[in-house]
């Protein structure tokens, strides 16, 4: 690494320059973190997944997952304390399985044929910034990741989790002492600040940041290299190929996860005109309420007071709650409040990212329209994150896929379960997903234990070869030919 890393100690700007006492606190925080990663920069895969599964082991315990998801409700007042205490298990036990078998340390690939060794390194001591949405989870997730990469991470809480962040750190660090591996490898910031992030951010050696826009711009500015992900706003197109009522049930049950407090969780539904009217009764048999134009406007109000920032107040709260805020009358039992789009873009805001149980509806007969229409909607609000399809159409799928400017394409499947690793997904488990350079990030990948190495090649002699006319140009040139 070179010398700025290890010593941690680069110049800050006076603006975003944090207090002489939260400057020494975290200079001691970071010192600690590099003399732990000095510990086991150099140790062997067994030894460092045995680290990690001890911190792991901690994490799913039920009677620590259920403390953390109560604790963290009760200090952000979102979310849903049962789905809460499923995700740390699922985001734990995901993040391990897909770690099975993975090589970080020393050499981890062979190409004989090129004469290539590669060998990985660890970065260093890392930043983790965590979202008071997922404030224990994203710790789990990314905590693991750091350690089997043999990196130190020192965690920034948002100030509205300090307490439930705090103690998931807490519990790493004793799954750490009990294997004898340095618990200073996890560190977490107390009484957080916005000033203290960032000073954390320019004193580390990387910054991983779990956020939106806004925070995409701090962190670049703290001058470090970094992961930064990106807002979500996932449409999901419902075509007449799909049996729509298992499809409104997975629908529902996926915008509902955590009261909707996901970015991945669907934020509008694009039905096709032929099911249009069956998927919405569809849709209401699943609890879901479509607004008339009075109760739409009165939510829009509440929704977005000025016109265009989003009241914090309705992030990841209950249907009923929202109604009841917003002045308009629900069937009891409702779960999901739907209001029908108008316009893609930033004239109708039901169009981007609510964070709340709250689904945008739109009709299309031209798929291919539609998907143009979503692109517009990701410009406004959500580029980079993911789209949604039920179909059983290929081509269809493949389209989206190949038109959408996102990450990821959910095919017939909850888009929450399934986009951020799930047990029916392929997906890399994570709570942090890159929007590429859509968004502003520097992988547009689902942000796991791959992106927190650094690689040495070692290159050894083989025999030359320089490729001939015909190897390089032959199909050129029996198209257009040498003129």
């Amino acid at each position: 690494m070179a010398e700025s890393t290890k010593t941690g100690k680069q110049a800050m700007p006076e603006t975003r320059a944090a207090s002489d006492g939260a400057a020494e606190e975290l200079e001691a925080m970071y010192v600690k973190a590099r003399k732990a990663f000095e510990v086991i920069k150099d140790w062997p895969q067994e030894k460092v997944d045995e680290m990690v599964l001890a911190a792991g082991w901690e994490w799913q315990k039920e009677e620590n997952r259920k403390k953390l998801a109560r604790q963290a409700v009760d200090e952000s007042g979102i979310g849903v304390y049962e789905h809460k205490v499923a995700k740390i298990f699922t985001k734990t036990i995901g993040t391990l399985r897909d770690q099975v078998g993975a090589k970080t340390c020393g050499l981890v690939k062979e190409d004989p044929e090129k004469g290539l060794k590669i060998f990985a390194k660890p970065m260093g001591v890392i930043a983790n910034v965590v979202p008071c949405t997922n404030p224990e989870s994203t710790v789990c997730c990314l905590g693991l990741s750091t350690l089997k990469t043999r990196n130190a991470m020192i965690v920034s809480p948002h100030p509205r989790t300090q307490g439930s962040t705090a103690q998931t750190v807490e519990l790493g660090r004793k799954g750490l002492r009990k294997v004898g591996a340095p618990e200073d490898l996890l560190q977490c910031i107390s009484e957080t600040s916005h000033a203290k992030t960032r000073e954390l951010m320019g004193r580390c050696d990387f910054a991983i940041a779990t956020g939106g826009a806004a925070l995409v711009r701090v962190v670049y500015e703290a001058g470090k290299p970094a992961h930064t992900v990106g807002a979500g706003n996932v449409v999901s197109i419902v075509d007449a190929t799909v049996d729509l009522k298992a499809t409104a049930a997975k629908i529902v049950k996926s915008k509902t996860a955590n009261n909707a407090a996901s970015c991945s969780s669907e934020n509008a539904v694009a039905l096709e005109e032929g099911i249009y009217d069956e998927m919405l009764e569809a849709l209401k048999a699943e609890g879901c309420h479509l607004c008339n134009d009075k109760e739409r406007e009165a939510l829009r109000k509440y929704y977005w007071p000025d016109g265009k920032t989003l009241n914090r107040e309705v992030v990841a709260k209950p249907a009923s709650f929202i109604a009841e805020q917003a002045g308009i009358k629900v069937p009891d039992g409702t779960r999901v409040i739907m209001v029908l789009g108008i316009k893609p873009g930033p004239d109708d805001r039901f169009s981007g990212e609510k964070i709340s149980p709250v689904l945008t509806v739109w009709k299309w007969s031209d798929f291919s329209e539609m998907v143009d229409r979503i692109g517009r909607m990701l410009k406004f609000s959500g580029e980079g994150h993911s789209v949604s399809i039920h179909s059983l159409n290929e081509e269809r799928r493949t389209e989206l896929a190949l038109k959408s400017n996102v990450g990821r394409v959910v095919c017939n499947m909850g888009h929450t379960a399934a986009n951020s690793g799930g047990w029916g997904s392929g997906m890399p488990t994570t709570d942090s997903l890159g929007c590429g350079t859509w968004a502003g990030n520097m992988t547009s990948e689902n942000i796991d234990w791959r992106h927190f190495l650094n690689y040495t090649i070692m290159t050894n002699p083989i025999p030359e070869h320089i490729p001939s006319e015909e190897e390089i140009f032959g199909t050129y040139l029996k198209k257009w030919g040498r003129d």
